[in-house]
């Protein structure tokens, strides 16, 4: 399958059988990041307050969405397209200079092709133990490293440590289009990490089976969409 980086928190999964999937459209403007050109048949978002997170509505080829807020509030699992897709109550930074109190969000789990993908959202504060909990096991984590606006380095560290996913995607991160002033370069991220279990893909698409995956946790960096 093909996993695509738009940016920010977006990405695309295209497998080779079955519904394509996009998580977290965002409003080019407002991040910096290019219109997302491809066509969804599920289009997952985090909240629906959130402009750098739920437009669903610039996804072409009328996708069934999903607010996994939502579905964490309705019990925690939908199975949507042959999808089951788990996800989990989080807040948003309490700090966010764009909300006066803390938006929700959901994070969540989905299986596409024999790989488990965990998708953080958009929380901001350490995480619960049962929240740490709800990302064990997973193959792809993706993972949000620019600490500022979002869940602080150490704390993500500490998930990662404990639930161990074999290949950590960052997102949410610093970069020439998307670069608030106190978000970090990727660098930050990866200085956790020993330098051999770090591997650039120099684009913003990969291709991925189950048989690729690691036996310890590797970080991928992607590049974004342009």
């Amino acid at each position: 399958m093909r996993i695509r980086w738009y940016g920010h928190a977006a990405f695309g999964l295209f497998p080779d059988e079955g519904p394509s999937i996009i998580t977290d459209p965002y409003t080019p403007d407002a991040v910096g990041y290019a219109p997302i050109k491809d066509a969804a048949d599920l289009v997952l978002i985090s909240s629906n307050d959130d402009d750098a997170h739920c437009r669903a509505d610039l996804v072409s080829g009328d996708p069934v969405v999903v607010n996994t807020l939502e579905t964490a509030r309705g019990g925690g699992s939908a199975d949507v397209l042959g999808i089951r897709i788990r996800a989990i109550e989080a807040a948003e930074w309490h700090l966010h200079p764009d909300h006066e109190v803390p938006g929700q969000n959901g994070m969540c789990r989905f299986s596409l092709e024999g790989l488990d993908f965990a998708h953080m959202g958009d929380v901001g504060n350490p995480l619960t133990d049962t929240q740490q909990a709800f990302f064990e096991g997973s193959d792809v984590l993706f993972a949000l490293a620019g600490g500022y606006l979002t869940i602080e380095l150490p704390d993500l560290m500490e998930m990662i440590h404990r639930t161990r996913p074999r290949l950590v995607i960052p997102m949410h991160f610093r970069t020439l289009a998307y670069k608030p002033r106190n978000t970090m370069w990727i660098e930050s991220f990866l200085s956790h990490f020993k330098e051999e279990d770090i591997d650039f893909a120099f684009s913003s698409e990969i291709e991925i089976e189950r048989k690729d995956l690691p036996e310890r946790t590797r970080v991928l960096v992607m590049d974004y969409v342009r």
